[in-house]
C-alpha cells in the first residue's frame, strides 16, 4: 500500500508507522530531521502538501496531526493554535482528495471523545446526541465536519473519537507514573467521573481493522468497552505500581492550575466502542487491570 500519514511522530502515528513496515510511507512533518531520526530514512517525508496536486496516487491517508491538547493552558492564543494545527491540515487534505480522479480507497481522520463534552455517568456510544457544547466539543465538530467532506464513492472516511491512549511510552500515563511512583498519586476531586481509556495496541490494531474492513466508516469510539471512574483507574494503576494510592487532588486545586482544561479531568465521560465492536473488532486489553499488567510486563 502507499500510505500518507500526518502526526505519525506522535504516540500512535509512531506505533502505526512500525506495523505499517514494509509498505510505501509518506510523512508529512514539520520537521524533517526529527522526524527522521525517530522514524528511519527509509520513507518518504513532506514538509507542505503544497507540492502535491491531488492525493492519487496514495491508497490510504491517516490524518493524526494536531497541536498536544494538554501542553499548556487555554489561552484564547492555545486555542486558537490547537484548532488551526487540526483544521488546517485536514481542510487541505480533504481538497487534495477532491481534486483526484482516483483519490485514496479510506481517509482515516483523528478527534476524541472530548467531542461529547462533559457527560457525568451517561453511557456514550457514536447515537449519541445530548452533546455539551463546549470548547472541546467545538473544536471535535469542525474537526470532524471538515473530514467528512472527503467521503465519496471511491473514499470511505473513518473518524477516530480516541480517548485516553494507555502506554508506558508516553501519554497521559507518563505524567501519572513519577507522582504514583513516590507513593503520592490519587484520584481527583471525588474520584466519580469516569475515565474512557484504550491501550496502544488496541488502538494500532483498530486502526489496522478499518483500514481491512471495506465495510468500515464513519464515525468510531476508540475506547475499551470498559470505562471506569477515576477512583478505579488511579487504584489499578497504584497496584501495577505496587504503590499506594491514598492522596487526593481537590478538584479546586486543579482548576487552579489548568484552569479551563481542568473540565478533560474533573468532568467524566463514559464512552463505549459500540460501533468498532459491531464492525467485527475483538480487543486484545478490554478491562483496566489486564492493560496496566501489560505495561508493567513489557
Amino acid at each position: 500500500m502507499k500510505i500518507l500519514i500526518t502526526g505519525a511522530s506522535g504516540l500512535i502515528g509512531s506505533h502505526l508507522m512500525t506495523a505499517f513496515a514494509g509498505n510505501d510511507i509518506t510523512v508529512l512533518t514539520r520537521n524533517i530531521a526529527n522526524a527522521k531520526n525517530k522514524l528511519g530514512d527509509a520513507h518518504h517525508y513532506l514538509t507542505s502538501l503544497d507540492s502535491l496536486n491531488n492525493l492519487d496516487e496514495f491508497d490510504v491517508v491517516i490524518n493524526l496531526a494536531g497541536e498536544p491538547i494538554v501542553a499548556k493552558r487555554w489561552s484564547d492564543h492555545q486555542k486558537r493554535e490547537i484548532e488551526k494545527s487540526r483544521w488546517l491540515v485536514t481542510e487541505r487534505l480533504v481538497q487534495l482528495i477532491q481534486a483526484g480522479k482516483t483519490p485514496p480507497n479510506i481517509f482515516i481522520s483523528g478527534s476524541a471523545i472530548g467531542f461529547y463534552g462533559k457527560q457525568g455517568d451517561h453511557v456514550i456510544d457514536e447515537d449519541f446526541i445530548a452533546i455539551h457544547d463546549e470548547f472541546s466539543h467545538q473544536l471535535c465538530a469542525k474537526w470532524e465536519s471538515l473530514a467528512k467532506q472527503a467521503e465519496s464513492p471511491q473514499t470511505r472516511v473513518c473518524i477516530l473519537r480516541t480517548g485516553i491512549v494507555i502506554s508506558k511510552e508516553d501519554g497521559a500515563l507518563a505524567k501519572m507514573r513519577l507522582p504514583f511512583k513516590m507513593g503520592l498519586g490519587g484520584p481527583i476531586g471525588k474520584g466519580s467521573q469516569y475515565m474512557s481509556w484504550i491501550h496502544l495496541e488496541d488502538m494500532v490494531k483498530g486502526i489496522l481493522h478499518l483500514i481491512k474492513q471495506s465495510s468500515c466508516q464513519g464515525i468510531y469510539n476508540f475506547t475499551a468497552p470498559f470505562p471506569v471512574t477515576n477512583n478505579e483507574f488511579c487504584r489499578e494503576f497504584a497496584v501495577s505500581l505496587k504503590r499506594p494510592c491514598v492522596f487526593r487532588m481537590p478538584s479546586f486545586v486543579m482548576q487552579s492550575l489548568m484552569g479551563e482544561m481542568s473540565t478533560l479531568l474533573i468532568d467524566g465521560q463514559r464512552v463505549i466502542p459500540k460501533r468498532l465492536q459491531a464492525s467485527g473488532y475483538e480487543f486484545v486489553y478490554p478491562e483496566l487491570p489486564m492493560a496496566f499488567r501489560s505495561l508493567v510486563s513489557n
